[in-house]
């Protein structure tokens, strides 16, 4: 196999072996094989429908190509550290399969605008799988959601108990959140779908290409409409990449939440064996160690977003040798990113709520306080003075360690005279939880709603 260098007649020395090694790739990019082939079916493609190959060249070119990404999926492909990357060993194989035909193929690009159309292509894939995986986890919090619409635990704040909310609700603002990342993707996707191809090196090409119907073979909305944006920015990356480190975000908040709520002192829920692992030294113990490690991941990823704006911060235009270094850090986001996807959409099914534990909970930390504040605005209290009555027969439960729903009437009314036998029934946390009645509001009927109108926009 020649390892010799397509770029190799202007040097009269060997490149230095390690260096070589150091400026190599291929050890990671690699992976971008098949949108490399198809980027170069397109072009040979397009190169023949203008005349600048022959129609020949043109079919020994794509049978050429098809026949080496079967060899790579096959894994009979000889990758090179002396090739550099994917599109040069590509290159260099389909020159040897199909000979004087294959250095055609190089007309009218560079490997700068084919690298940018490659992760382009890739990043497009990629986005699809992730948004599958972000769909099917949306959907398992549905079912849950809907099936909890009714379960009371208490909602915090500051991680102290503040009104009591329903099970269902509390996953539907998992929904939303998530929602929003999806839009984020789509956003980002469609902002992306732009084609270098046809930039060249950075100022164009002298041959007579037809870029529209190029981008128009590779489901590109568009050429890019600028040779030395196309080939030398890398935003789309990095905008994928903060959508990717928001998404990230908001599954680690997740995590935090399943971690503490499946601890022996929330005892919230239960997760399913699969997901757990043991101590070496401690038989009782049941680890959450995937949402612990998802929690970690996301840091992972925000280092990822800020490396590739270190990159870019300061490169003059066009392309600059920096821009091989976007590749491991997208690469590493969309790995774990779509791991984390999957993990989640197949753990939230698996989760057995403990409705009684959340109940108990709920009980605790008078989280029905504001419901009786509420009450007393209505019965013509300012709400400042109904805060106040409120706090004083707070802290007059606590202590005697009762909370509200616990005291008599007469207990009640000896903070403000404005409290009748009704107050019981929007001191109970089923009451508490049914007034909030609104869109928006946790009131089961509310959350039912809710979950209908997410089914309803949900592929």
């Amino acid at each position: 196999m020649s390892d010799k260098k397509p770029w190799a007649g202007r040097f009269h020395e060997p490149t230095d072996a390690f260096v070589e090694a150091f400026t190599a790739s291929v050890g990671f990019d690699q992976r971008l094989y098949r949108q490399d082939i198809a980027g170069s079916i397109a072009h040979a493609t397009m190169l023949a429908r203008q005349g600048i190959i022959d129609e020949d060249e043109r079919d020994a070119i794509v049978t050429g190509l098809e026949k080496i990404r079967d060899d790579i999926e096959q894994g009979r492909f000889e990758w090179s550290v002396a090739l550099e990357d994917v599109h040069m060993n590509i290159e260099a194989a389909l020159t040897r399969k199909i000979g004087e035909a294959g250095k055609k193929l190089h007309t009218g690009r560079s490997r700068n605008d084919q690298v940018a159309t490659d992760i382009r292509l890739y990043l497009r894939d990629e986005i699809q799988e992730l948004l599958d995986e972000l769909r099917r986890l949306q959907h398992a919090l549905l079912d849950l959601a809907e099936a909890e619409a009714e379960t009371i635990l208490p909602g915090f704040t500051h991680l102290q108990t503040a009104q009591p909310i329903t099970f269902g609700h509390h996953l539907m603002a998992w929904f939303e959140m998530l929602d929003r990342d999806a839009e984020r993707l789509l956003d980002c996707r469609g902002r992306m779908n732009r084609m270098p191809l046809g930039a060249a090196a950075l100022a164009g090409t002298t041959f007579p290409i037809d870029r529209d119907y190029t981008a128009e073979l590779l489901g590109f909305d568009a050429p890019c409409s600028n040779s030395l944006d196309a080939v030398s920015d890398r935003d789309f990356a990095i905008e994928f990449t903060s959508a990717a480190a928001l998404l990230m975000m908001h599954l680690s908040r997740f995590s935090e939440e399943l971690v503490i709520w499946s601890s022996a002192q929330f005892g919230f829920i239960i997760l399913s064996d699969s997901f757990c692992t043991g101590s070496s030294i401690m038989p009782q113990k049941k680890n959450p160690d995937v949402p612990e490690l998802i929690r970690g991941k996301s840091g992972r990823v925000f280092g990822h977003l800020f490396s590739l704006l270190t990159l870019m911060k300061a490169q003059p235009l066009a392309y600059n040798k920096d821009n091989q270094e976007d590749k491991e850090p997208l690469f590493d986001t969309i790995d774990n990113l779509k791991g984390s996807l999957k993990i989640f959409a197949d753990m939230i099914p698996a989760i057995q709520p403990q409705r009684e534990a959340m109940r108990e909970a709920a009980q605790k930390g008078f989280a029905t306080a504001t419901d009786l504040a509420d009450y007393l605005v209505r019965k013509g209290l300012p709400f400042r003075d109904a805060h106040e009555v409120v706090g004083k027969a707070v802290a007059f439960g606590v202590e005697q360690r009762r909370d509200l729903s616990e005291m008599t009437l007469d207990e009640l009314r000896a903070f403000s005279p404005r409290i009748e036998n009704d107050v019981f029934d929007i001191l109970t946390l089923e009451g508490s939880v049914a007034a909030r009645d609104h869109i928006g509001g946790t009131a089961p009927h509310q959350v039912r709603l809710a979950i209908g109108r997410a089914r309803q926009r949900l592929p």
